[in-house]
């Protein structure tokens, strides 16, 4: 536990015995009592101060108050050896579900994903692959979720900064969704330490130090009373922390008891760093078998409490070797289980130790772990006086366990460990670029380029040089920091352009990357600067030939399209081959507007696994954007989800960022306005749009979607406007013209004169920079901008020609809004039996995508043209939102609440109250009703006769 000093009147030390007041912290403990019993309105609360400010007596006062209310609480409490133990913390929480069979109520799936990760032993092999990290948060939700069916529960999460990264992963996602679950979770941290994957968000309690007044009260209740100038120094130098006001009082305290006719000792009390001497100094005149006890307690993780204790029941006598401890105030036990009373009487106990005493200590641990082969592993290691050959293969066979169940930080731990103890150089250089590979998921670049730094500086071997290089350019890419990743990445490129062309093309890769992310246009010049110096007759030619091309392709996708469209089938035969690189080829496809090609890729890379890792798959995701275009757009929430849950655990905020745009954009034409402003905004707050000018892009379009769907279109028109720069040049060479048409549309529904001209400009301008290069979709994009922007009889050729290659039917939801255009262009005209047949698809289309303020729109127009569009069942679904449309259609499917959460991450209680809540509204009452009600998407019928505009 992190700090008990938060109560007052503790007799025995720093924390408060059960019903003793809290001193200080009424206003921190209201809030927790509210949230202590599910459900809360506040299903997340974070508490956060330094050491000693009263967390865990917070935290243990709620937890009190939940199972006395009836509450199932769930505990879990990080330690800094544990924090090297991947799924450690996650596994301390949830053994006691595990233990009553709780993962049996699961689906197959999540039950092998809890499986994977705890393993079915403590040697059991792990089955092949790391466990999906969405499917075991989906997994970790749904257990507590269905405990929660039972009864509430409260999840407590105690000195979350030495949690294991694997843990707060699966904990954040689920943190993440247990609004309207019977689920709470209380989260403590230090200072300065917000936990990896939690949303900065999170409603969060700052315990700061104790006024004056707390303060004094706190001193008054203590079993030693301290006065005059010696409560004076103590309240000037514990600085309002609890801990050192209880801990400086008893030490102050006895000092006069033992020098009662003189002064107080000069010079200032022990505090701070030198707080752990206060507890250093209750050692002295201990018993040896204590001092003993203490050290194995002190050297051990919490999984292991039980192996310093004696068997049998306690017993409160003088031969009990924790009595002494207990008398000292460094331990307190409850049942048969000891732990220190604070991390620093822990600290204390180990570091006044002698070295040798230390390793003798994990040693003896070491020799009663021989079932737990990892623990026994970091053991051994502490035991080490210096490097050791048999201790370094443990420890990289421990790492290998950890990767095989998807703890990176953990496995990047051990190998670093292993380096340091591994007698050969060689080794070593080869363990730290190990490490260095198994740190890239967690997302920490820092300690990426850390471990690289130390392999280089432990060889020259080309080999794991480059390795180390490629390994550190493969997270920066991820990272916001694209110019200076941009930079490093290139300049690494050149570096090993001559004696590694295979090692700077990978780099360049990565720099094409950056170029996309950032839209910067000089990167470009570099990237084909390097590319002319790489030699093309490497020996691996083919697949050098295609990563150049991928990496041309990338960085300018319209430079030379019909060359890349020519190389696609055969990358995609390729792929076939090699299933690791489909992702690639769906980012190649979709970057040249050939979306259904590029849905068929990423969906062959789920089918196959490769779009499952622990970073975040595709190139700012754009498999989430070609769903969107393809009008899958329930599936493209479903990776936005992925891609934000990964880029969260990994700490990248760009790909959250990413996903945010694409997320905000289909709430935007789903109708919910404000949810997508919501979410454009969080990616505009997450990055600098400067650097990352795709998502600043990608925000401005789904803010100008979001004010289009509330009708002001002069908001559309200037988010739009800021799309293309002050000369009207796309802001970004991709991400920007496929706004065109709606920067068209806004500017004409503004009708302003200026707008409108400034638009045809833009129009014309981005259609000479394109020139033969565009795309059929962009083609009928600029059609549709023309027609939009034409005079009253000029229009109709455009729109028909953005309506005439049957390709365009790919992208569902744009041909819609031109064939609604053309419509209403038709019917203004009096051409109202021509009208029809476009208006009647328009609404079809907008029906099946569930766009809600299209569906009206168009419902509109189609009574103005005479069309009968009394049926009300295909447009229920559009007073539900975007998620529960999306529920609706998954179980219209015939899809099981399981199954549905399983794609949602969400936990089978949420669907099920989603669905609950939809009915009313759709005017159903069974579930079997569902399937019929969505396919239920028959056209509006013309009458026989023209009833006129």
């Amino acid at each position: 536990m992190d700090e008990h000093s938060g109560h007052a009147g503790a007799a025995t030390g720093p924390r408060a015995e059960p019903g003793e007041p809290l001193v200080g912290r009424d206003a921190e403990w209201e809030r927790l009592a509210r949230a202590a019993v599910p459900p809360s309105a506040d299903p997340v609360v974070m508490l956060v101060g330094g050491m000693g400010t009263g967390k865990s007596a917070l935290l243990d006062r709620a937890a009190r108050r939940a199972e006395a209310s009836g509450v199932r609480v769930l505990r879990a409490e990080g330690s800094e050896t544990e924090a090297k133990l991947a799924f450690s913390a996650l596994h301390q929480l949830l053994r006691p579900l595990l233990a009553e069979a709780g993962a049996d109520a699961l689906p197959e799936g999540q039950r092998d994903a809890l499986r994977d990760a705890f393993g079915a032993g403590p040697a059991a092999p792990p089955r092949a692959g790391a466990p999906d990290p969405m499917l075991l948060g989906v997994a970790v939700l749904s257990l507590l979720a269905h405990q929660g069916d039972r009864r509430p529960v409260l999840v407590v999460l105690d000195d979350v900064q030495w949690f294991d990264r694997a843990s707060l992963a699966a904990l954040s996602f689920a943190a993440g969704r247990l609004a309207g679950e019977p689920v709470t979770m209380l989260i403590a941290a230090r200072d300065g330490a917000h936990p990896a994957g939690f949303d900065r968000h999170v409603p969060t309690l700052v315990l700061g130090p104790l006024d004056d007044a707390a303060a004094n009260r706190l001193l008054d209740l203590q079993p030693a009373a301290v006065d005059g100038r010696i409560r004076a120094r103590v309240l000037d130098q514990a600085g309002g922390n609890p801990l050192a006001l209880t801990e400086l009082a008893r030490t102050a305290a006895a000092a006069a008891r033992d020098t009662p006719a003189g002064p107080p000792p000069a010079g200032p009390l022990p505090l701070g760093e030198r707080l752990e001497r206060v507890f250093a100094a209750r050692l002295d005149g201990l018993p040896a078998d204590t001092a003993r006890h203490l050290l194995l307690l002190a050297a051990m993780d919490s999984a292991d409490s039980a192996l310093a204790a004696p068997a049998g029941p306690w017993q409160h006598t003088e031969d009990d070797p924790w009595t002494p401890a207990e008398r000292a105030g460094l331990v307190r036990r409850t049942g048969r289980q000891v732990r220190f009373r604070h991390p620093l009487a822990g600290s204390a106990v180990y570091q006044a130790a002698s070295a040798d005493a230390r390793r003798a200590a994990h040693r003896t641990l070491a020799g009663l772990l021989r079932d737990a082969p990892d623990r026994r592993a970091w053991h051994l290691a502490a035991a080490c006086p210096g490097p050791d050959a048999a201790v370094s293969a443990e420890l990289e066979r421990t790492a290998d366990r950890a990767r095989a169940r998807g703890g990176h930080a953990a496995a990047a731990d051990a190998l670093q460990r292993a380096a340091e103890l591994a007698p050969r150089r060689a080794d070593s250089a080869r363990l730290l670029v190990e490490a260095a590979t198994a740190a890239v998921p967690t997302g920490d670049l820092a300690r990426v380029e850390e471990l690289t730094a130390a392999a280089r500086a432990r060889t020259d071997d080309p080999s794991l040089l480059a390795a180390a290089t490629v390994q550190a350019g493969r997270l920066a890419t991820l990272t916001a920091r694209h110019t200076t990743v941009f930079s490093r990445l290139a300049d690494s490129a050149e570096e090993w352009a001559a004696a590694r062309p295979d090692v700077a093309l990978d780099l360049l890769a990565g720099a094409a990357v950056v170029r996309f992310y950032s839209g910067e246009h000089a990167q470009l010049r570099r990237i084909h600067d390097i590319l002319r110096r790489l030699p093309e007759d490497a020996p691996s030619a083919a697949s050098s030939a295609a990563l150049r091309t991928w990496v041309r392709a990338v960085a300018d996708p319209f430079g030379d399209r019909s060359a890349f469209l020519a190389r696609l089938p055969q990358l995609t035969a390729e792929a076939k081959a090699r299933p690791e690189q489909l992702v690639t080829v769906g980012i190649m496809a979709w970057l040249l507007d050939e979306t259904p090609h590029a849905v068929r890729a990423f969906d062959a890379a789920v089918g196959s696994g490769q779009a499952r890792g622990a970073l975040p798959e595709g190139l700012g995701g754009a498999v989430a954007w070609a769903q969107v275009e393809r009008g899958r757009w329930d599936e493209a929430r479903e990776a936005c989800a992925r891609l934000a849950a990964v880029g969260r655990a990994a700490g990248l905020d760009h790909a959250v960022a990413c996903a945010a745009t694409v997320e905000a954009t289909v709430l935007a034409h789903q109708g919910d306005a404000t949810a997508a402003r919501a979410r454009a905004d969080e990616a505009l707050a997450l990055v600098d749009p400067l650097e990352s000018r795709s998502v600043a892009v990608y925000a401005r379009r789904a803010h100008a979607a979001a004010a289009a769907t509330d009708g002001a279109h002069a908001a559309a028109y200037g988010q739009l406007r800021r799309v293309f720069t002050a000369d009207g040049d796309p802001v970004h060479y991709h991400a920007s013209f496929p706004a065109l048409a709606e920067l068209a549309a806004s500017a004409v529904r503004c009708g302003a004169h200026g707008e409108r001209e400034e638009a045809a400009a833009i129009v014309e301008r981005s259609a000479h920079t394109l020139a033969g290069h565009a795309s059929p979709r962009l083609r009928a994009l600029l059609d549709r901008a023309r027609g939009l922007l034409a005079g009253p009889g000029d229009a109709e050729p455009h729109f028909r020609a953005a309506l005439a290659d049957p390709v365009l039917e790919h992208w569902p939801f744009e041909r819609a809004l031109t064939l609604l255009d053309l419509a209403e262009w038709l019917r203004r005209r009096r051409r109202v039996a021509e009208a029809r047949a476009p208006l009647t698809e328009a609404l079809e289309t907008f029906r099946r995508l569930g766009a809600r303020p299209w569906i009206e729109r168009a419902r509109t127009e189609a009574r103005a043209a005479g069309l009968d569009v009394t049926g009300t069942a295909p447009d229920a679904l559009a007073e539900l939102s975007p998620q529960q449309q999306q529920i609706v259609r998954l179980a219209a499917r015939g899809l099981t609440n399981r199954e549905i959460g399983e794609k949602l991450f969400l936990s089978p209680r949420t669907v099920g109250s989603h669905l609950y809540r939809s009915f009313p509204k759709l005017g159903i009452t069974a579930r079997a009703q569902l399937r019929d009600l969505v396919d239920d998407t028959a056209a509006p019928t013309a009458p026989p006769v023209d009833r006129g505009p």
